[in-house]
């Protein structure tokens, strides 16, 4: 199964924390070809300034190698005006990209702050969009 997903820049983070976890799963499937992900320049510029942040100590050559596989496998897509409030501005880019892809293709959001989100079913968690894509 092909699924697409935006996913949100703390997803990537998790993914570099902790190797045998969700997130990394989800990455994983991602270098297979098995998730397309779905960003646009400014969710780019996020990636790379927060995995880039002296705190994490990432390594810059795996950071890069990351953000460039996002940008060579994935789809790009412009986002679309918004009506539903979102708490954070910073992430008003990823619903709206979201928004704009489902047009084409059935496009999820994977956070792990779902809070931050409206609530529709394409909005999930690393976990209920892992257990969709092995359904």
């Amino acid at each position: 199964m092909l699924l697409y997903a935006v996913i949100d820049t703390n997803v990537l983070v998790s993914a570099f924390l902790k190797e045998n976890s969700v997130p990394r799963y989800i990455i994983d499937y991602m270098y297979a070809g098995k998730i397309i992900p779905v960003y646009n320049e400014e969710i780019i510029a996020e990636y790379s300034a927060v995995l880039h942040r002296s705190k994490f100590c990432f390594p810059t050559e795996s950071v890069d190698i990351a953000v460039n596989a996002i940008q060579e496998i994935g789809l790009k897509f412009d986002g679309i005006s918004i009506t539903e409030p979102i708490p954070d501005p910073k992430d008003i880019v990823f619903y709206a990209v979201t928004l704009n892809a489902r047009k084409q293709f059935e496009t999820y959001l994977i956070t792990g702050n779902i809070k931050h989100f409206p609530a529709n079913p394409f909005v999930v968690t690393p976990r209920q969009f892992l257990d969709i894509f092995t359904q």
